[in-house]
């Protein structure tokens, strides 16, 4: 059974299909008990020819067989039967139960949590949290009840007739069950670690193959398959041998059992029988001792197996609530109110920004407003803080008071979820989902059926409606895992497509158009200036002729604002600005004359 700040409320939620579990366990146990009182007469009857019942003395002979023997065992049956029907259905089903409560608030949790928490967790490591860990705690839910009242209704019930029965007998078959349970409780807790190192080895190698499979084409380009093949052997052979670990550890528990089990098998037979030839005990009487026996050898296995899967789910279970207790660091202040009716005007006050595992800042002291409705460029060689500014407008990671505006008010005095719907934002990973080209653009939309329009009229915006319409399944063409299918281009004039149909205030494209041609460029440029008008577009680039037709240039230098005008005034102004142009048109010389 197992317990934590993270399960216990189930117990109490689904108390009532838990108790009718109970009562149909406790019944199945009173009426397996019978079953050895039932072999006690069938034996006596044919030793002696009589039986005792009540007191009474009756001949064991046909009538007495079908009425005292097996009427009663067929009512035992039926009654095992119903009973251990419904068991399951309350402790199993309790379980699955608590199994999708749980994985609904694992997923909204990661819903809530920040870049920063995944930039320490991998995929791979997630993902077994999702399937290996929950899964066992739900195994420990459902099994653990059963085993744990089965253990103690069964166990206690049996002992009880045991001891009527001979009270020496029962002192010497529980002393091996006491050193049972002393050394399980050992064994145990070697186990709880070994589980823990098992899944976290599972962890890695899940991340590895994940990994793997989504750089498939860079493993092959760089011809690097024997090398990942040797590094996944590597975890593959350290993953096997965490889980031998952890099974010779099941198997040591296991044998311990059983040799306990089988010296109170040895105590029985050899006191049992001393009993029975000093007239004390009676075959019959033995047999059924041994009958009762018998049934808590299932309790004392129970137990074993309760400290072998509780060490598990302990494990497992610590693992989820790690995931469960972390708290998002992007999150609405008390009192933070929605932006309502956002016109698009933003402005950044003598901001200073350090990433939270950075060790220097990567904005100092930046300084600038865009007006609403206004086009501007940010540009800066790499490394200059454009996707910083980018990931601070749409509330990526915090920042300190008063340095960032939108519409005139603190953007952490505003909600986090009405702050983000005022921006659409296409950032450089260009990220698509196994779908159709439909659902991708329309992403942002509840009824996409409805919206067919709309998602086309986006997709020639954003240029990419003609090689939409060369595919074979045109708009209902579905796109690999993160958009493999497609080509770096249409990838970004996809993203580009769902940020439009959005049709935000704001709108941000962080080097959105690097992966096409320059008569692409300035279709998509040509489309935004039309249809933008009058709402605010921010335009991050490396290349100098995604922002030259912009109203305003910013122009980043290890992260400061090293100026800001339209592109004539910073090419006649600012020396550093001018040698990145003209480096560019160098290049782009340099290009067409190799082409």
């Amino acid at each position: 059974m197992l317990f934590g700040r993270h399960i216990n409320r189930y117990y109490l939620r689904y108390s009532w299909i838990l108790l009718v579990g109970i009562a149909a366990l406790v019944l199945v146990d009173w009426f397996q008990l019978k079953v050895p009182e039932l072999y006690r007469m069938v034996i006596n009857g044919m030793n002696t020819g009589s039986v005792e019942v009540d007191g009474e003395l009756l001949p064991f002979d046909t009538s007495f067989l079908l009425s005292e023997i097996c009427l009663p065992l067929i009512f035992v049956i039926i009654a095992m039967v119903v009973g251990r029907f419904l068991w399951r259905v309350c402790f199993f089903g309790s379980s699955i139960k608590v199994e999708t409560d749980l994985r609904n608030r694992m997923f909204d949790r990661c819903r809530q949590l920040s870049l920063s928490f995944y930039k320490q967790n991998k995929v791979g490591n997630m993902m077994s949290l999702f399937t290996n860990d929950l899964e066992t705690v739900q195994d420990c839910f459902g099994d653990g009840v059963l085993m744990l009242c089965d253990a103690a209704f069964l166990g206690i019930l049996t002992i009880y007739k045991m001891w009527k029965m001979d009270v020496v007998l029962t002192l010497l078959s529980l002393i091996p069950m006491a050193l049972l349970m002393c050394s399980g409780a050992i064994i145990a807790r070697y186990m709880m670690k070994k589980w823990a190192v098992r899944q976290q080895a599972f962890s890695d190698l899940s991340d590895f193959s994940q990994e793997s499979f989504s750089g498939i084409s860079v493993i092959k380009s760089f011809v690097r398959e024997g090398a990942e093949l040797l590094s996944f052997r590597r975890l593959n052979v350290r993953n096997e041998q965490v889980n031998v670990e952890y099974t010779r550890a099941a198997t040591l528990l296991e044998i311990t059992v059983t040799l306990f089990v089988e010296s109170v098998i040895c105590i029985i037979l050899g006191y049992g029988g001393y009993l029975v030839h000093e007239g004390k005990f009676d075959a019959g009487r033995l047999v059924e001792y041994i009958g009762y026996f018998s049934t808590i050898v299932w309790p004392v296995m129970a137990v074993s197996r309760l400290i072998e899967m509780t060490s598990r789910g302990r494990a497992s279970l610590d693992r989820i609530s790690e995931l469960l207790d972390a708290r998002p660091e992007v999150c609405d202040r008390v009192g933070a109110v929605p932006l309502a009716d956002a016109r698009g005007e933003i402005e950044f006050r003598n901001l200073t920004f350090t990433y939270p595992d950075g060790d220097r800042p990567a904005l100092k002291d930046v300084s600038f407003t865009v007006r609403a409705g206004e086009c501007v460029g940010i540009v800066g060689r790499t490394g200059a803080g454009k996707t910083t500014i980018a990931d601070l407008i749409v509330r990526t990671y915090n920042v300190p008071d008063g340095m960032l505006l939108i519409d005139g008010r603190d953007v952490n005095s505003l909600t986090v979820e009405s702050v983000r719907a005022a921006c659409a934002y296409v950032p450089q990973d260009n990220f698509l989902y196994c779908d159709s080209i439909e659902n991708n653009i329309a992403f942002a939309a509840d009824d996409v059926g409805a919206r067919r329009k709309e998602v086309e009229e986006a997709a020639a915006l954003a240029a990419v409606d003609d090689n939409i319409d060369d595919f074979p399944d045109g708009y209902s063409t579905v796109v690999g895992e993160r958009g493999v299918t497609l080509s770096g281009g249409q990838k970004q004039r996809i993203s580009i497509a769902r940020a439009l149909f959005r049709n935000s205030p704001v709108l941000i494209l962080d080097d959105a158009v690097s992966a096409v041609d320059a008569d692409t460029e300035r279709r998509i440029l040509d489309n935004l200036a039309a249809v933008r008008k009058g709402r605010t577009t921010l335009l991050v680039a490396h290349r100098i002729s995604t922002v030259e037709g912009a109203d305003r240039i910013i122009f980043l230098s290890e992260g400061r604002v090293a100026a800001v005008g339209s592109h004539a005034e910073l090419y006649a102004g600012c020396p550093e600005y001018v040698r990145m142009v003209d480096l560019q048109k160098l290049e782009d010389e340099g290009r067409k004359h190799n082409d």
